[in-house]
C-alpha cells in the first residue's frame, strides 16, 4: 500500500518537516556526487556501524565520540534513490500534521531523539555486525509512532495493489499504520531466526519498531491534544 494523501487538514506551514526533507535531499546528493571510494569512506565514517561502537567500549580503535556520533549522523545518509524517496515521502505525508500538533521546535526534538532511538534499538538486535546502518526510517517510524496516537480516525488516501488492479481507498491511519507496525515486526523477528542476517545487510527493522514504539511512548506523553477544526 503507497500512501498518497492524509485526509487531516494541517493549521500551518510545516516548516521542520520541509527542512528535513531539504537536509536529508541535499546530504544524498552530496554523497551520490562523491568519487566511489570517498562515497565509500563517507558512509563508513558516518554510517552507524555497531561493531565500531563495539570496540570503542572495550577501549579500542575508535574513540567514544567516533563511535557515537553516527548515532546521530546515520538518519541523514540514505542508500539509493529508491531508499531516500520511500522515506522523504512518509515524512511528507505523516510529519506535517504531528508538526503541527507539536509546535516546531518540540516536533524537530522529537524527531531526533526517535532517529537516536532506533538506532540504539537496532544495534542492540545486530550488536557486532559489521554492516553499516543508515537512513532516516527510524526517526520517520517515530513520527508514525505519534501519528497514530494523535489523528487515530484519520483517512489516509492509498493506492491499494489487489494483484494485476491498483485502486485508491481512504483507510483509517490506524488501520495502514497498524498493518505497517505489525510488518515491520514480524520482519524483525524474523531477522533474529535467520543466522547471520545482523551480517548480510538489509532493512533495519528493528529500527523501525525502536522508532516508533518510542514515538508513541513520547507522544502520549505530550499532553492533551488540540481541539479538531473544521476547514472549508
Amino acid at each position: 500500500m503507497i500512501p498518497l494523501k492524509d485526509m487531516t487538514p494541517r493549521r500551518s506551514l510545516p516548516v521542520v518537516t520541509l527542512l528535513l526533507i531539504a537536509v536529508n535531499v541535499a546530504v544524498f546528493f552530496y554523497q551520490i556526487t562523491l568519487p566511489a571510494a570517498a562515497s565509500d569512506a563517507f558512509v563508513r565514517t558516518y554510517a552507524l556501524t555497531p561493531y565500531k561502537v563495539q570496540l570503542a567500549l572495550e577501549g579500542h580503535r575508535y574513540t567514544m565520540l567516533q563511535a557515537a556520533l553516527p548515532l546521530f549522523t546515520s538518519m541523514f545518509l540514505h542508500g539509493g534513490f529508491l531508499h531516500i524517496l520511500g522515506n522523504m515521502w512518509f515524512l511528507w505525508i505523516f510529519g506535517g500534521n504531528v508538526e503541527d500538533r507539536m509546535g516546531p521546535a518540540s516536533y524537530l526534538l522529537f524527531y531526533i531523539v526517535c532517529g537516536l532511538g532506533s538506532a540504539v534499538a537496532q544495534m542492540a538486535f545486530s550488536w557486532g555486525s559489521h554492516i553499516p546502518s543508515l537512513g532516516a526510517s527510524g526517526a520517520i517510524s517515530g513520527v508514525l509512532g505519534a501519528y497514530i496516537v494523535f489523528f487515530p480516525g484519520s483517512r489516509i488516501l492509498t493506492l491499494v495493489p489487489l494483484f494485476i488492479i491498483w485502486f485508491m481507498a481512504r483507510i483509517p491511519a490506524v488501520v495502514f499504520i497498524g498493518l505497517w507496525f505489525l510488518v515491520q515486526f514480524l520482519s524483525g523477528l524474523g531477522s533474529i531466526q535467520t543466522p547471520g542476517a545482523a551480517n548480510t545487510g538489509g532493512v533495519a527493522w528493528w529500527a523501525h519498531v525502536g522508532g516508533f514504539l518510542l514515538g508513541v511512548l513520547l507522544a502520549r506523553g505530550a499532553g492533551p491534544r488540540r481541539t479538531a477544526a473544521s476547514y472549508s
